[in-house]
């Protein structure tokens, strides 16, 4: 997903400088999505031309880094952002059903790579790590137990556990206890059956596998520059060689923008009608990180707690086991910020570069509309790191500052959209926009991304492949098993096809 400037090279691949002329499809960005997006359209069809193109000197430098997102398998078995209490104290679980779905898809998908011998060992990217929700105070453990027991009534998240017992939580996640006051009331939830995943292993095997092809080359270093219809109907691409300061020509029937924060501006110079009144929000990250294995140890979960007023639901505070190439960590955040760069590697100009006449009603009416993001940004900007130690605290009450420090992770760059009422609104999620005629893709937005890029990127094959899919659906069913189904109205289903997952990916 990324697409920057940064122009070092790799030493361990020097020779990614391959480009194709006219090939038949362009993946923008060398992250999780277009990595997604090459596997699926080379099973698809192993004839297609594919050409890859990231700006960075290697791969899976940006928001797939391991470092530069928290690593959740996004299921929605942790995040309470993603259930939501109506006004008579029920709890809608209608978007959780709809993220934990799209993660069994992604887990279909590496477990058919895995078994295909395409993807290494799972346990180099995926690892079995519970996810918990954590509140504190009576009101939220109200909520807590409702929340639970209207989850736990789908075959979704039947397995899910709920306890307000001290001695329960200080065996799941002891940290939790340590230091905390006895009287007060705490709760949390548990899945046994959590992920973490490593995106950035995962991005390099899959990239790996495709470079490996000749129908697919794969050149970093290189930027986009400027995208253009042609008279033709494809689209033609200024690719400069950021190492030679060259400018190269790809022409393309199909163009997939999947350069994280970078997409927007690329979709405006596009100038598709389907891209206009477009806007991004960027919203830094940095959490605290602690590699002192005898705390690391004492922790088997990601815990997440409910978001501060405010705060995008990528703030979510949590306290998470990390298992980055066998080694294990403790990372504790977000604590949010503001920069306007739309990539970690990306210009200070990025946010003002993408203000058009078309979107700047939405800009405007979302500044005006959301005092609270802004309220919050700039208190988590002037944080002192007592400050973030008090953060942790709420979570870790033993918490010593020496054995943290600071990390800074990727930048997310929110939605910016119209809205017929109010002019503009923020939207969180990813959304995809393509061109009418399905020859132009591009993602947006952030969290849950990574977690769901198979579901997102089969949306994208059914809008813009639309043609060939009665010839494809074969194919996809297989690489796919759920393909054409709905899991959370067919719980036999699921229960076969998650345990398929599960024992292939050894989880």
């Amino acid at each position: 997903m990324e697409n920057s400037s940064q122009s070092s090279k790799s030493s361990s691949h020097p020779e990614r400088i391959a480009t194709f002329a006219e090939p038949d499809v362009v993946l923008i960005g060398g992250g999780i999505m277009s990595a997604t997006l090459g596997v699926l359209l080379h099973q698809l069809d192993p004839s297609l031309e594919i050409q890859i193109v990231e700006a960075l000197a290697d791969v899976a430098k940006e928001s797939s880094n391991p470092w530069n997102n928290a690593g959740t398998g996004h299921a929605a078995l942790c995040e309470l952002n993603y259930t939501k209490e109506n006004a008579d104290n029920s709890v809608d679980i209608s978007k959780a059903l709809e993220i934990n779905e799209a993660f069994e898809v992604s887990k279909q998908f590496w477990a058919f790579l895995v078994k295909a011998g395409i993807l290494p060992k799972p346990e180099d990217f995926i690892t079995n790590v519970p996810h918990m929700s954590f509140v504190w105070g009576e009101e939220n453990s109200n909520f807590l137990k409702r929340r639970h027991e209207a989850m736990s009534s789908h075959h979704f998240f039947s397995e899910m556990e709920f306890t307000s017992e001290w001695e329960k939580i200080a065996e799941w996640a002891p940290l939790l206890l340590e230091g905390r006051d006895p009287a007060e009331p705490i709760a949390v939830t548990r899945a046994r059956g959590g992920t973490d995943v490593n995106f950035g292993a995962l991005t390099q095997a899959l990239v790996d596998y495709l470079e490996a092809k000749p129908q697919i080359k794969l050149a970093t270093s290189h930027l986009v520059r400027d995208i253009k219809r042609t008279k033709d109907g494809r689209w033609h691409l200024t690719v400069k060689n950021l190492d030679k300061k060259i400018n190269r020509s790809i022409k393309a029937p199909f163009v997939f923008v999947g350069a994280g924060g970078a997409s927007l501006p690329l979709l405006q110079k596009s100038g598709i009608p389907e891209g206009k009144g477009f806007g991004g929000f960027p919203v830094s990250g940095q959490f605290l990180v602690c590699d002192n294995p005898e705390l690391a140890n004492q922790h088997q979960a990601k815990v997440y707690g409910k978001a501060a007023v405010g705060a995008p639901p990528m703030s979510v505070p949590h306290l998470d086991t990390r298992i980055i190439d066998g080694k294990r960590s403790l990372l504790f955040g977000p604590f949010a910020g503001f920069s306007p760069k739309f990539l970690k590697s990306g210009s200070l100009f990025d946010l003002p570069g993408s203000v058009r006449l078309n979107n700047l009603v939405p800009l405007l009416a979302v500044g005006k509309d959301n005092m609270d993001l802004t309220r919050y940004l700039i208190e988590q900007v002037i944080q002192s790191p007592e400050d973030r130690l008090d953060a942790l605290k709420e979570f870790f009450p033993g918490a010593n500052l020496s054995d943290w420090h600071l990390s800074t992770a990727g930048q997310r760059v929110q939605i910016i959209k119209e809205d017929k009422k109010s002019g503009g609104k923020l939207q969180f999620g990813t959304e995809i926009v393509s061109a009418a005629d399905g020859s132009l893709a591009a993602l947006l937005g952030a969290s849950p991304g990574a977690s769901t890029a198979v579901d997102v990127m089969v949306e994208i094959i059914e809008k813009c492949f639309s043609k060939r899919l009665p010839e494809w659906k074969g194919k996809l069913s297989e690489i796919l098993p759920s393909y054409g189904h709905k899991l959370s109205e067919e719980p036999d289903l699921y229960a076969t096809v998650r345990a398929d997952s599960d024992s292939t990916l050894a989880l």
